[in-house]
């Protein structure tokens, strides 16, 4: 039966409402995941620390990170297991950033050259246009997500525990490190190596090899990414702090001694406000 054209208005009306409820809801549940975890928290909500906490005030930190990226955050979440940790961050959360979650959406944080953009864009001194990242998760939040490992040699010459490396690996990829599904144009990049004579072929292989390999990934088969930040989860929440739109502005030195001795930091928040947070025993880290 056709619709007259007052029955036609109140659907419509109706269908909009419902829409913009819709809306609304889905709105709400990104602002409440934007944090996601109960350790992240605006760096405004943080009680500066008096500088009477060096002479036993205030709780002080045993580690405090500069820089939640690709290895502040994996470092804080391993300290975080036997020590008190505060992570600061000077961009946001990428959980509930779609241009950051989702792989059609990649091109968009570069492009966005505004102050609250996950990506900065700057020019090298050798002249190279590049973009860093702007946000919790570091590079992981802003490029392309392929994974690999490391050459044995590397570790070797950088002096690392290659078992305590081999386990780390692990920890990482068993997180949010993906094997990819090769669409057309990847299948033939893989195809033009091997015919040029990039040999030999190695297939799957999240290890580093000579010749062409397909690595892994970190956007999932839905297309989404999983960055850094997603491995805080594994962190301990009663001896964590993360605080993001927090640049920090100065290390605070005990200069009373000898040596100079980093003892804490100064940052401000998203406000504006500056905070001073030190450590229990004088390390920056």
């Amino acid at each position: 039966m056709a619709l007259t054209g007052s029955a036609l208005f109140k659907f419509l009306l109706s269908s909009l409402v419902w829409i913009n409820t819709l809306i609304s809801l889905t709105k709400g549940e990104e602002s409440s995941g934007e944090y996601r975890y109960s350790f992240i928290k605006p760096a405004s909500s943080f009680s500066s620390v008096p500088s009477s906490a060096l002479n036993g005030g205030a709780k002080p930190y045993d580690y405090i990170i500069v820089g939640g990226g690709t290895a502040g955050c994996p470092l804080a979440t391993t300290l975080s297991q036997n020590f008190s940790v505060l992570l600061l961050e000077r961009g946001g959360t990428p959980f509930a950033n779609l241009n950051v979650s989702f792989m059609q959406n990649f091109h968009i944080s570069l492009a966005d050259t505004s102050p609250s953009s996950a990506s900065q864009s700057f020019i090298s001194t050798d002249g190279v246009i590049n973009s860093r990242a702007r946000i919790l998760g570091g590079g992981t939040s802003i490029n392309a997500g392929f994974y690999t490992r490391a050459s044995s040699s590397f570790i070797k010459s950088a002096g690392w525990d290659s078992k305590l490396v081999q386990e780390s690996y692990s920890w990482v990829e068993k997180q949010i490190v993906h094997r990819p599904e090769l669409v057309p144009w990847q299948r033939a990049i893989r195809d033009s190596l091997l015919e040029i004579g990039i040999s030999p072929f190695n297939g799957f292989s999240y290890d580093h090899k000579y010749g062409t390999k397909v690595g892994g990934t970190i956007f999932d088969r839905f297309g989404r990414r999983h960055t850094a930040a997603e491995l805080l989860a594994s962190a301990n929440p009663e001896k964590f702090l993360v605080l993001v739109h927090a640049t920090v502005l100065k290390i605070v030195f005990d200069t009373t001694g000898k040596t100079p001795r980093a003892v804490g930091v100064i940052f401000k928040d998203e406000n504006g406000k500056q905070h001073e947070a030190f450590l229990s025993k004088g390390a920056e880290k």
